[in-house]
């Protein structure tokens, strides 16, 4: 919902808020914040509050000493672990530059631009994730360990199940933040869960991930455990997958899914690294059921998109994303190959389960796939592909 610079305010004063939390995502999708008081946020919407942009991970070689933070309103919620009295609100922003332009590099603002591209080509996306992490033991000094919190198995139950009630309280805690997770259960590994959202608009789905992935963290720090939603956690154990799931229908009301998950196949091997960016990510691939081919079916096994129809609605789920991913970038990145897909009226090869190309094996790979890529290089600034693919 898109509130007023007023109605924030009002919100302020009746919610007894003492502290804001303009939030951002660095060049990696990290939440950066800093917090202000109510007297001058009214400030922050019309000018902005300045941030060392060079201090700001993959913005190092940013033109402009100083970048400045301008809410968005419609992100506006509590943070519900604070105390009631003085309560801190947060709200995520874009970052423009001095001249009052949005910074090229703000990955929120490459999504947006993505998002009215689509618009402009009638074309409808939406954004679902499914999400996995691992809940491990802390030791005395509060530091993680590698002991995971219990040793359930996939849909396990309680007592197996020690990481129910921190679900739980996960999914309620999201709930209050005004998101709406779908389901949550325990994964195959020990002490390993996932928990799903209903699809949104790409925006709000990437701003959902962002918030969930502080919600867990926050959640389980409470509880004395670490939160860990790195690719590999543990060897020889299932590994961590962001599993995302997109809907495309054009103007009028048609199902463009097909054609915009042709486009993600064959654009896949140059987005590669942006989807994973660790050395870790490479690790996971092709271990237990995540993806190392560029295939597709309507099985649901191990290949790298799912095409599922369910009552006419056409699902594409992508398997191969992690978590260390930034999800403005990765959402922008599928959006413009999922336009690629349909401005061309690509159709889905015969379906592929064993054949077809493989995924970049390394991130070595996957970065020389990416700095030879036109289609990144028109999309992407070079600063982020820098920070990515090196030089």
């Amino acid at each position: 919902m898109q509130y007023t610079v007023d109605e924030v305010m009002k919100y302020i004063e009746e919610e007894d808020a003492k502290f804001i939390r303009l939030a951002f995502p660095d060049a990696f999708g990290a939440q950066k914040n800093i917090a202000v008081m109510p007297g001058i946020l009214k400030n922050a919407f019309e000018e902005g509050i300045p941030v060392n942009a060079r201090q700001i991970a993959g913005f190092e070689d940013c033109p402009y000493a100083a970048l400045y933070l301008r809410p968005d309103a419609s992100t506006l919620s509590v943070l519900p672990w604070r105390p009631d009295s003085g309560r801190v609100l947060r709200m995520l922003c874009m970052l423009y530059t001095p001249d009052g332009e949005i910074y090229r590099s703000d990955t929120r603002g490459i999504l947006k631009a993505a998002e009215a591209e689509a618009k402009k080509a009638g074309i409808s996306f939406r954004f679902g994730n499914e999400t996995e992490f691992y809940l491990f033991l802390k030791d005395e000094e509060g530091k993680p360990t590698r002991i995971p919190f219990d040793e359930a198995a996939y849909m396990d139950i309680a007592p197996a199940d020690r990481c129910e009630n921190i679900r739980r309280e996960i999914c309620l805690t999201i709930e209050r933040m005004g998101l709406t997770p779908e389901r949550s259960h325990h994964e195959s590994g020990p002490g390993q869960n996932e928990i799903d959202f209903h699809h949104g608009k790409p925006l709000k789905a990437a701003d959902q991930m962002t918030t969930f992935k502080m919600v867990v963290r926050t959640v389980a720090d409470r509880y004395g455990l670490a939160a860990d939603f790195s690719p590999m956690p543990l060897p020889g154990k299932p590994g961590n997958g962001y599993h995302i799931n997109l809907y495309a229908l054009d103007a009028d009301g048609n199902d463009a899914a097909r054609m915009a998950a042709a486009g993600i196949l064959e654009k896949i091997r140059d987005i590669t690294i942006f989807l994973n960016p660790t050395d870790a990510s490479y690790a996971r691939l092709g271990s237990s059921s995540a993806p190392d081919r560029v295939n597709w079916s309507e099985e649901g096994k191990s290949e790298l998109l799912y095409i599922d129809d369910f009552q006419g609605r056409i699902r594409a789920e992508l398997r191969s994303p992690d978590a260390t991913s930034n999800p403005y970038l990765v959402y922008a990145l599928l959006i413009r190959a999922g336009l690629y897909g349909i401005r061309n009226k690509l159709t889905l090869s015969e379906e592929m389960n064993e054949k077809g190309l493989f995924l970049p094996g390394s991130r070595k790979e996957a970065a020389a796939c990416a700095k030879k890529s036109a289609f990144v290089k028109e999309l992407i600034p070079e600063e982020i592909i820098k920070v990515y693919a090196g030089t």
